[in-house]
This record gives structure tokens, sequence and C-alpha cells, in this order.
């Protein structure tokens, strides 16, 4: 029987594709929320990465959000030209191979269109769900943006 591949391994297959050398980290504490996240990293709730899946019909659209703000829906939709609404969990692991709260910026099971929050670009480096709610991984937001082909909007709620 083949052995399945973890999320925090297939992040790091994604990233070495990508030519990103970030390193995952595998944490003692969750970071399955942005507060979670920023508290057992060290950093800011802002410098966290939210990847949010929603759906357009029946295809997902990932949004990276800033963890300080929240996304704006009519936006991301404005943006995609079409309307989204949000995703349950069994959609976003089918089109993305995560489940919520450890889902990557790239490496999704299924190609979609990625949108990164201006906000992001605040900061030097940021921090991303690296494929189970305990991994994570920094990068800077243009080199994220270069690897995942993300168009960057104003996306927060005002």
């Amino acid at each position: 029987m083949a052995k399945r591949i973890r999320g925090p391994e297939r992040v790091r297959a994604a990233l070495e594709a990508a030519a990103l050398d970030c390193e995952v980290l595998t944490l003692p504490g969750s970071t399955r929320t942005a507060a979670e996240a920023a508290a057992v990293v060290g950093c800011t709730v802002g410098e966290i990465a939210k990847s949010l899946v929603f759906r357009a019909g029946e295809r997902a659209v990932v949004a990276i959000m800033s963890g300080d703000h929240r996304l704006d829906t009519g936006k991301l939709g404005a943006e995609l030209g079409e309307t989204v609404s949000r995703a349950d969990a069994d959609f976003v692991r089918a089109a993305t191979g995560y489940a919520i709260g450890g889902v990557p910026p790239l490496g999704h099971a299924t190609p979609a269109p990625v949108f990164m929050d201006a906000g992001l670009f605040r900061f030097e480096r940021i921090w991303a769900a690296a494929g189970s709610p305990f991994s994570v991984f920094a990068v800077e937001p243009g080199r994220l943006r270069d690897a995942n082909g993300a168009a960057v909007a104003d996306l927060k709620v005002d």
C-alpha cells in the first residue's frame, strides 16, 4: 500500500517546485487561526497570510488575506468578474487537498485563480499555513505573488 503524503510534505514539494527556498516549520501550538498563528510564531496578526477559499459557481477561488483584514466578497467578486460565495469544508478539501486551518497559499489539488490582499505588502515577510494546523512557512509577499501568479487587489472590508 502506498504511503499517504502528509500536508506539510506536499507544501514543501510545492515550494520547491515554485523555486521558493522556504522552510516549513511544525510548531507545538495551533496555527489554525491568524491569532493563534501570530502567537505561536511571534509576529503580528497582520503578518499572517490567511488562505481563504470561495466558490465561483463550481470552481474554487483563493484569496490570501492579511490576518488583520476581513475579506469583502463583493470586492473579490468584482476582481474575478463573478459572484463568489463561501465554500464549505468539503469543497475546500476537494479543491485544495487541505482542510480548513491548514490551507496553504499554493500547491492546491486543482488550479484556481488566486488573489492577494494588498495589505500583505506592508510587511517584508509574511507567514502562511503549510498544510496542517501546526505548520507554517515564511515568505516575502512579492515572491509568493510571483510563485502562484496571484493578482494583487484591495480586498479588505472598509
